[in-house]
């Protein structure tokens, strides 16, 4: 992309056909941040998105961006099948597993500490940067808005992820069927946590 940008001013946009989307979101964001000075919560927030970055970056997943307390990133923008649903869901268990540890920590020296919702969702999205300051690498497409309601109709310290995503991973992970839940725009729709790992033998995958 940063090559067509360079030669032509613009990059067209490219369809992915199976992109794993994963939203992160801090519950009770906005109470946490009451007992924090702005320096303060934004020191936090950067301390927990740099463990993410180096996570992701482990597992060649595709940073979108951030939007407040959220984060989001994506596996499978590429031609090669780098990034699948299940280096999606190990990153999503690292993040989890910083921020529980993270808040031991927090909890010793009786500091305020994060919780972490975490929504996924599999399908295809359309990948490129549009406008003509600023560039910024986004996707768009139904996807994403439901990843977004995977994050949104999770639970605290949860992985949600949607069945399509669960038909790809349910033999490396361990899941628990939540039922249909309502979702907006799509109405019912079933949906898993992931507890942990199965096969043991994903840790061995390379990335």
């Amino acid at each position: 992309v940063a090559e067509e940008l360079k030669l032509n001013g613009r990059a067209e946009a490219q369809l992915y056909e199976e992109v794993s989307v994963m939203f992160t979101d801090f519950a009770d964001f906005t109470k946490f941040a009451e007992k924090l000075t702005a320096r303060e919560l934004v020191l936090e927030i950067d301390t927990c998105f740099q463990a993410f970055d180096e996570i992701i970056n482990k597992y060649r997943l595709e940073k979108i961006k951030t939007i407040g307390d959220a984060y989001m990133c994506a596996g499978g923008l590429n031609r090669l099948g780098i990034g699948g649903p299940t280096a999606v869901v190990l990153a999503a268990i690292e993040m989890q597993e910083f921020i529980q540890n993270r808040n031991l920590v927090q909890t010793t020296h009786n500091l305020s500490s994060f919780t972490m919702r975490v929504g996924i969702h599999t399908g295809p999205v359309v990948a490129g940067i549009v406008g003509l300051n600023k560039f910024q690498y986004d996707i768009w497409g139904d996807t994403v808005n439901v990843a977004s309601r995977m994050e949104s109709t999770s639970k605290e310290g949860k992985i949600n992820i949607a069945e399509n995503t669960y038909i790809l991973i349910k033999d490396y992970f361990l899941c628990k069927y939540r039922g249909q839940i309502e979702v907006k725009n799509k109405g019912c729709m079933k949906m898993y946590f992931v507890n942990s790992i199965k096969d043991r033998t994903i840790a061995s995958m390379k990335f």
